[in-house]
């Protein structure tokens, strides 16, 4: 079968898949936002945390109550990092370092899951399930959450309640993520994905020498990691080690369960705000970005450019063989989207151009269809933009689900818009202009810039993927890194929230005449064009300085 035929066959059904799912799972996370009804564990938890789950909380006090959680999680991850050698299930490990550790919990918490270290060597076993894996969990949620209150500021009025976080937080973890990870475990699993508790073995090689082989609660680990958009893998080698993703089949599976949450979102919103149909015009721009950048992607590492690519008929380097250029574009184009940042090969290894466009993923915001909850209220404040566009355009006061969007409301979406650019060029430019972060490039020119800003880029919309080429476990990107991680997390997350009081103290107000309809193709084919935009906007120096220098070169 030819690559480009496995490739359109594999998309196929992937798009066949997620449409199956969409309205199925998008109503039912629906359901399980707006039940009236608390199941039994759910009340043991809120009577273990002191939470009233009939309390509505204020933005202000939601907000509070999602930092405050996030803060003891990163406290709770580094203790037990820093503690893990006298731990059961340490399996040999020791200490991890203090900048290191403060960079995995900050990393994890914050959904990003970027790793400085390789796995197998730095964790123990009971460090990746009740620290990483639990964040993973955790961190998915939160996103989710906020989600769902932004919809709620739409669909309310007169109030500045948007729910109960612990509530919202709670329900997603219980009825949500657990459920679809312990089935997709199982399918994982049963398809090859190791989860035991083996200890650290040495094996004779066939050329005679020996390699310490670590086995693990893989399984477990591995399936939240994609459902919840987390990336950390438990190996180094992430989705290209054979104990993490072990045959086309899982790769495939992997991938859908990466995209399944964040587009059924999509029918979510519209079940939460009346209008299907508002649900169809999101998912559509998220599915118009993500084939066209799957496409794509596929296509340059398709090209025959240089020696090497010539010689195997593509651009085979960093590459699992098993899945080929059809698994790994496919892959690489739908977790930088996302913001899973798993990978199955490896990026720097990608043509200029492919890498191009896998860091111009990122630099959208992942919203297309971004990370489980960041997508949909990314793309939602995105939608607040264009509305108000629109309005400028005729000349009328803008409104978007019956919300008239104001200086007040602008504010907030343009502090969102413009708080990650600010932490991936800020940070780029201070580790290309001091002497002690530019030893850690590996690559000169080109290729060595986009290594810098590919790297802030993914930490700061908490993607994680890298392109490898560039030390990353020093003081300065352990320290910067994680900070960076921290604001770009839940600086958008405070602009979100407070975009959702805001639009909640309003009255709803009908539509009229001169309100612009959000669900046909022009408004679709609006948003689309102040995504691409804003990232042209923004970025465009990086992009002409690194991969479209180096394609060009």
């Amino acid at each position: 079968m030819s690559g480009s035929l496995a490739g359109f066959l594999q998309a196929a059904l992937l798009v066949a898949a997620l449409a199956a799912c969409y309205k199925p799972l998008g109503d039912y996370i629906a359901r399980v936002v707006t039940s009236e009804k608390d199941w039994r564990v759910e009340r043991v938890v809120y009577r273990a945390i002191g939470v009233d789950s009939k309390a509505d909380q204020r933005w202000a006090v939601y907000l509070r109550s999602m930092l405050a959680f996030s803060a003891i999680s990163v406290l709770a991850v580094y203790l037990l990092e820093r503690i893990q050698e006298h731990l059961f299930l340490a399996n040999g490990q020791s200490a991890v370092p203090p900048a290191l550790a403060f960079n995995t919990a900050a990393s994890f918490t914050t959904n990003t899951n970027w790793q400085n270290y390789s796995g197998e060597t730095t964790m123990g076993y009971l460090t990746q399930m009740s620290g990483l894996t639990v964040q993973n969990f955790m961190s998915a949620a939160v996103g989710i959450a906020v989600a769902i209150a932004l919809v709620r500021g739409f669909t309310r009025s007169r109030t500045d309640r948007l729910g109960n976080f612990w509530v919202d937080m709670t329900r997603i973890t219980i009825r949500v993520l657990l459920p679809l990870s312990v089935i997709g475990g199982i399918i994982l699993i049963a398809s090859g994905v190791v989860d035991n508790f083996t200890a650290t073995h040495t094996i004779s090689t066939v050329l005679g020498g020996s390699q310490n082989m670590v086995g693990g609660p893989v399984g477990s680990q591995e399936v939240i990691k994609e459902l919840g958009n987390n990336g950390g893998g438990f190996f180094n080698a992430n989705s290209a080690h054979p104990f993490e993703n072990p045959n086309p089949f899982t790769n495939w599976f992997e991938i859908f369960l990466l995209l399944v949450i964040p587009f059924s979102l999509a029918r979510t919103f519209g079940k939460l705000v009346g209008q299907n149909r508002q649900g169809y015009a999101i998912v559509s721009v998220m599915a118009i970005l993500w084939l066209a950048s799957a496409s794509l992607l596929s296509f340059f590492e398709n090209q025959h450019s240089g020696i090497a690519a010539q010689a195997a008929g593509a651009a085979m380097e960093g590459k699992n063989v098993a899945f080929g250029i059809p698994g790994s574009s496919l892959f690489a184009a739908s977790t930088t989207v996302t913001s899973t940042g798993a990978v199955n090969s490896f990026h720097d290894s990608f043509t200029p151009f492919g890498g191009g466009i896998a860091l111009f993923n990122m630099m959208m915001g992942e919203v297309v269809p971004g990370g489980v909850g960041a997508g949909l209220y990314g793309i939602l404040v995105l939608a607040v933009v264009t509305v108000f566009l629109g309005g400028l355009m005729v000349g009328r006061t803008p409104e978007y689900l019956g919300k008239k969007i104001r200086p007040a409301e602008m504010k907030y979406a343009a502090l969102y818009i413009l708080t990650t650019p600010a932490c991936v060029l800020i940070a780029a430019g201070l580790s290309l202009g001091l002497k002690t972060p530019r030893a850690s490039i590996l690559n000169p020119g080109a290729h060595g810039l986009t290594e810098i800003v590919y790297a802030f880029t993914s930490m700061a919309n908490n993607n994680g993927s890298a392109f490898a080429g560039l030390t990353t476990n020093t003081t300065w990107y352990n320290t910067v890194g994680g900070i960076v991680m921290l604001v770009a997390r839940f600086a958008p997350m405070i602009f979100a929230l407070g975009l959702a009081g805001s639009l909640a103290r309003q009255q709803t107000v009908p539509e009229s005449v001169g309100t612009m309809p959000t669900h046909k193709p022009l408004f679709v084919g609006m948003l689309i064009g102040v995504i691409l935009i804003i990232v042209g906007l923004t970025y465009f120096p990086a992009l002409a300085l690194g991969p479209f220098a180096e394609g060009l070169h």
